[in-house]
């Protein structure tokens, strides 16, 4: 498959069709229910710009990567959540319009904490000093939109309209989108020609800071008495984050392959991870998971 095809057309393809998959499954009442619950919000977006970067500098010494590596990790730990996060909590029958409310807001805030980021770490690891970073505000506001908040909206609007319609396709659409999503990661391994070096370099590293993080971001929703529903969704956003914009920024804007190793390395064993959830929580009854879903929590 070529390479320009995977990234313009199959691709957006298959996350707007997992995305309309989503919001077969919402309704105004879901995000309605987010907003009169800051505390949920508030612990994912702590994990998401403030913990998440702490433990990808503390993994760069506890591995000892270099320069290049240590940008890399340090790159994929500024990135958001995408809408890989965004499927995987519906799949794992999280609370997807809390997933789906992260995503949008940590996509805003790390516009500016991006360059912030990579720009220090660079200053700190590699010889030459700092490096600025300018993101194309309005175009990945424009691709945001296009591939997560417009097919989630179709969505929401054929359930309001064709409400039984909405439940009869919700479960061939999710079917569909893991096939778009398998076909997705094999194009994707297919057109790497050094993929074991690339796990041999920041395999570990990679792995610690998917598993830590999403360890971590299931724990303090625990601890601070959130429904289970809420705990898989922080849990997915602390450690799912967009690879994909990784990737972009490393080869588009650094012109780094060797910064872009962590995040090819991370785009493929985070749906290790996203896997296990999804097998873990996704299988359960909806009466088992679905605890008290119209209590909203302070």
């Amino acid at each position: 498959m070529p390479d320009d095809f995977l990234k313009t057309i199959f691709l957006p393809l298959a996350l707007m069709i997992i995305m309309f998959g989503m919001g077969l499954s919402l309704t105004v009442a879901d995000f309605k229910r987010v907003v009169m619950a800051p505390k949920a919000k508030l612990i994912g977006l702590f994990n998401q710009l403030l913990l998440l970067p702490i433990i990808a500098f503390g993994l760069v010494f506890v591995f000892r990567l270099s320069a290049e590596l240590a940008v890399g990790l340090m790159l994929i730990a500024a990135c958001p959540g995408g809408p890989t996060s965004n499927m995987i909590a519906h799949l794992s029958k999280g609370d997807t319009a809390l997933s789906v409310t992260l995503t949008a807001v940590a996509s805003v805030v790390t516009v500016f904490t991006i360059p912030l980021i990579v720009g220090t770490s660079m200053g700190l690891f590699m010889a030459g000093g700092e490096t600025a970073i300018h993101l194309p505000f309005w175009r990945t506001v424009f691709q945001l939109m296009l591939v997560t908040i417009i097919p989630i909206s179709i969505g929401m609007l054929v359930r309001v309209k064709k409400p039984a319609f909405s439940t009869r396709m919700g479960k061939p659409v999710n079917v569909i989108s893991i096939v778009f999503l398998a076909l997705v990661i094999l194009a994707a391994v297919l057109q790497e020609e050094d993929l074991a070096g690339q796990f041999a370099d920041a395999g570990w590293a990679v792995l610690a800071l998917n598993v830590v993080t999403m360890s971590l971001g299931f724990a303090m929703a625990a601890v601070w008495g959130l429904p289970l529903r809420q705990r898989i969704s922080i849990s997915v956003e602390s450690g799912i984050q967009n690879g994909t914009l990784a990737l972009a920024i490393a080869l588009g804007i650094l012109g780094s392959a060797r910064i872009a190793v962590p995040a090819v390395v991370y785009s493929l064993l985070m749906f290790v991870s996203g896997t296990f959830m999804i097998v873990r929580y996704g299988r359960r009854a909806s009466e088992t998971v679905l605890e008290s879903p119209g209590t909203v929590e302070s």
